[in-house]
């Protein structure tokens, strides 16, 4: 996990996530399983990034001209090239054209027209702190799986949150970075 010290951009990171989740009233679990999915899905640099993959990649999985062209559709995908510009950004990997426009709505930013905004820190934490609580990604919210307010929830519980995302992949592990953030927060006083 992070530490024993922090580099500065890791705490950029970490308080752009912190800003954000703290701005929409989220508790210690809430706001432990944001930043265990941030340094997940950041490939634990608490950076907003780029997927890992290219562009052949990209085109695979989420263009019309790829292996699921009806998955590609259904989610805003519709033009040859759109998987590639749509493809994951930020702290919890922003993807396919939908979520983009939705997020360019919400949020009063052309994300839509200028991708890689959804890499600027504090559009990729309103981003994740808005799609987790409102089921953007998955059709399941946060408050599925855990209260909002709840100080503490039990590894079931963030194991199960990982549906908000991403399926199980990865669920335990990520449940374990929770865990260990909870106890952070909790030392840190977090609400």
């Amino acid at each position: 996990m992070l530490g024993p010290t922090l580099s500065q951009t890791e705490v950029a990171g970490c308080n752009a996530v912190l800003t954000a989740l703290g701005a929409h009233g989220w508790g210690a679990a809430w706001t432990a399983y944001g930043l265990a999915t941030a340094y997940h899905e950041t490939a634990q640099t608490m950076q907003p990034i780029d997927e890992q993959g290219g562009d052949a990649y990209f085109r695979r999985l989420y263009d019309v001209e790829g292996i699921n062209p009806k998955r590609a559709k259904a989610n805003g995908n519709t033009a040859p090239g759109d998987g590639v510009r749509y493809h994951g950004r930020g702290y919890v990997q922003l993807t396919w054209k939908n979520n983009y426009i939705r997020a360019a709505k919400e949020l009063d930013e052309p994300i839509d027209q200028q991708p890689t905004l959804a890499k600027r820190p504090d559009l990729a934490a309103a981003i994740m702190a808005l799609g987790m609580e409102e089921g953007w990604f998955t059709a399941k919210g946060l408050g599925r799986y855990i209260d909002k307010a709840a100080g503490s929830a039990t590894q079931k519980a963030y194991g199960l949150a990982r549906y908000v995302i991403n399926g199980n992949d990865k669920a335990a592990q990520i449940a374990g970075y929770a865990a260990t953030f909870e106890k952070a927060l909790k030392a840190g006083a977090w609400n």
